[in-house]
């Protein structure tokens, strides 16, 4: 049969080589497959089966393409896709649902040939996999294994004709985002138990998330932000407030604290409104709907009756009497329908809060800025300069990530960013411990959270809810509670957005304990030297690694690194722990040799070379010319061209110093007896003295049995140049 050819986007795109080649990935897989195939090949002329074969098998592709996803393979009339398959976004399974939802609304709506009607079950499923990176594109057989591609085509057939079922994990992942209820578990062929399954039947209409948790520690963004308004309302001069942070940092936690703190300015109540952008909207001016239905202050399932009696009220005195039939009319139909037809909704919504600011001050929230479509930066902006040029007290007050790019000119001035840093240990403790009460859970768990959540409160908010969970994983490590769900897909999101070098350098990081230096990174991954600190610089300025306080480098976010970690395939974990051992091996022998030499030369009873060691009651130190046993401490004026393997050696934690040597022996002792002092001591050791290691384990004088030959040339030679 004919196979169509699906470009799907960021899916596929190979921009640069990869120096891991596969990875474990947690992805979404969609399983879709024609009801009734076989009687309608029977039915149907070979001629006539080709023509419905070419327009199903477009139809699913022309959405695929639209959803982002990559086709992995077509068997028969069915057809396999993976959602998160080389990149992630963090909705992998809600695009995959709404992919779903899509195909079956466009086969019903498309005419096949012949007059057929093509009716489709479709199974989604969310599970980790092994994805090969060079083969992840359309077409490309076999690039993922894992039990997730068998879910997927079995849950399907429980599907109803026309319907879409999901797995629990991705019914986890949309959930508060679709419309889904629970069936019957389901007995998949192979799995010991019966599988939970939901259908989606559609979309959800948006809800404003609700924070019910304490807000701790955000004393001094509360009183910027809360002086920023009331400025607004006492100056008359519109301002556009930012509240700005990572994903989990609280910023919608804030603007719904702001709200609550700030009813009224020297007594003169504020009108706010409140929108909230989803994922992937659907309605681009939905944001604007939900303002208006919060200007309202009604429910979104009111009666379309009531609904006109509201609107009615509401522009009363707002606009001019013979406006008010069409104004009316116009937010009807944005409430009703607020996609890009809706432009006239939009503008009448915009003509009342500007009437609304002439009255009394206003506040416009916008929740998750970054989300939102073109059509709602232009509204904000356009109502922002609008109450500017009026002098109307109206606020802007809007939360987003850092690296939101805003493609519409900003008015100049009154604009005010306030970040959001994360949270210090005393507060993040306090917050967890509040939490966990608050869940009936011990609070002693609090202290083993406390180094995960990274001072965010929404990972103190999933940490609390996933350790009230059971759980089975055994790729998880004992010592650490499991990484949450919702954290693991916002760390893939973020590690995904690195290239290819980048990634792998987060990935081999991962794999070292705590603090590590890029010379580790180099050799683990088989580059040349300096490489890796090259990536490592590009991570420091994106906020992904940051400088540790003995000059390496430390992953920021726990929750990345971990999902870093567990990315790596079991096979390149263990060849990287042979890497680390290997030099680790190297590292010791050098130092024996080192102290096997020092000793030789002790007993000959000879000066030292300058820069060498000695042992004293505080550890070693560098000593210059000098017999054996002096007692006098190192001059100052002595350099040494070691003075640096010293200086790390002092400056190094406890596990990375080398072990001590045996103490001096006494004059007189030793192999050679009372008269060794009377002996002529033989001609001094020439040469240079060994060098120390460093901090990665890896001596400058020797080479690592990876950096050089077939294991350097599989990872470096295919991507020289590609940093």
């Amino acid at each position: 049969m004919p196979l169509s050819t699906v470009g799907t986007g960021r899916e596929d795109v190979t921009t640069t080589p990869w120096p891991v080649p596969q990875e474990r990935r947690t992805l979404t897989v969609l399983f879709a497959d024609i009801v009734g195939s076989t009687a309608l090949t029977e039915r149907l002329d070979p001629e006539d089966v080709r023509a419905v074969q070419s327009a199903y098998f477009d139809t699913v592709a022309g959405v695929l393409r639209r959803w982002q996803g990559t086709v992995e393979k077509y068997v028969g009339d069915a057809v396999m896709a993976l959602f998160g398959a080389r990149t992630s976004d963090g909705l992998d399974g809600y695009r995959a649902v709404r992919a779903a939802l899509e195909i079956q609304a466009a086969l019903e709506r498309r005419e096949l040939p012949g007059g057929v009607t093509l009716r489709v079950r479709v199974g989604v499923a969310t599970g980790e996999a092994v994805v090969d990176l060079a083969a992840a594109r359309d077409g490309g057989h076999g690039m993922a294994s894992g039990a997730v591609l068998t879910t997927a085509a079995r849950i399907q057939e429980y599907a109803p004709p026309g319907g879409v079922v999901v797995c629990a994990a991705t019914h986890r992942a949309t959930a508060g985002l679709v419309e889904q209820h629970a069936l019957a578990p389901a007995a998949l062929t192979g799995k010991a138990r019966p599988v939970d399954v939901w259908q989606v039947t559609r979309t959800a209409n948006p809800r404003p998330p609700r924070h019910h948790g304490p807000l701790v520690g955000r004393r001094r963004e509360l009183a910027t932000a809360v002086e920023q308004l009331t400025r607004v309302a006492r100056e008359h001069r519109p301002r556009w407030v930012a509240l700005v942070g990572p994903d989990g940092i609280g910023r919608s936690r804030l603007l719904a604290e702001l709200r609550h703190r700030l009813p009224a300015v020297d007594g003169t109540p504020v009108r706010w409104a409140v929108g909230h952008c989803p994922p992937y909207p659907e309605q681009v001016f939905g944001p604007v709907a939900e303002l208006l239905r919060d200007l309202l202050g009604r429910p979104a399932d009111d009666a379309a009756g009531t609904v006109a009696a509201r609107l009615a009220a509401l522009v009363d005195g707002l606009v001019p009497a013979g406006q008010v039939p069409a104004t009316v009319a116009a937010l009807t139909a944005l409430l009703d329908a607020p996609d890009r037809s809706a432009v006239a909704g939009a503008a009448a919504v915009r003509r009342v809060l500007l009437a609304l600011a002439a009255r009394r001050p206003v506040v416009v929230g916008v929740d998750d800025l970054d989300r939102a479509a073109p059509e709602l930066g232009h509204f904000l902006h356009s109502l922002f300069a609008a109450a500017t040029a009026r002098g109307l007290p109206l606020a802007v007050l809007a939360t987003h990530r850092p690296d939101r790019a805003d493609h519409v000119p900003a008015p100049a001035g009154g604009h005010h960013r306030v970040e959001l840093a994360p949270l210090g240990t005393l507060h993040s403790g306090r917050l967890l411990r509040l939490l966990l009460a608050h869940a009936g859970q011990p609070v002693t768990s609090a202290a083993r959270m406390v180094p995960l959540v990274a001072g965010r409160p929404g990972y103190a908010t999933a940490y609390v809810h996933a350790s009230a969970l059971p759980t089975g994983d055994p790729s998880v490590r004992p010592t650490e509670p499991p990484l949450p769900e919702p954290l693991r897909r916002r760390a893939a999101a973020r590690l995904d957005r690195c290239d290819g070098p980048h990634r792998a350098v987060l990935m081999a990081a991962a794999t070292l304990d705590g603090e590590f230096a890029a010379s580790a990174v180099d050799v683990l991954l088989g580059w040349a030297a300096g490489r890796a600190a090259q990536a490592l610089r590009r991570l420091t300025d994106a906020g992904l690694v940051r400088s540790g306080s003995h000059g390496g480098h430390v992953i920021v976010d726990p929750a990345l690194r971990r999902c870093a970690y567990d990315r790596l395939p079991r096979m390149l974990r263990a060849e990287f722990a042979r890497r680390t051992e290997a030099t680790r091996s190297a590292g010791a022998v050098r130092r024996t040799g080192t102290a096997r030499r020092a000793q030789s030369i002790r007993r000959a009873g000879v000066a030292r070379p300058a820069g060498t060691r000695h042992r004293t009651g505080t550890g070693w130190s560098v000593g210059a010319d000098r017999p054996v046993g002096h007692p006098g401490p190192v001059p100052a004026t002595v350099s040494s061209p070691h003075g640096r393997e010293a200086r790390w050696q002092a400056a190094a934690p406890t596990a990375l110093r080398s072990p001590p040597a045996p103490p001096h022996p006494p004059p007189g002792a030793g192999p050679a007896g009372p008269d060794r002092q009377s002996r002529a001591p033989p001609p001094p050791v020439r040469g240079r003295w060994p060098s120390f290691p460093t901090a990665a384990g890896r001596d400058r004088g020797s080479s690592f049995p990876g950096a050089a030959g077939p294991d350097r040339g599989s990872w470096a030679a295919r991507n020289q140049g590609s940093c």
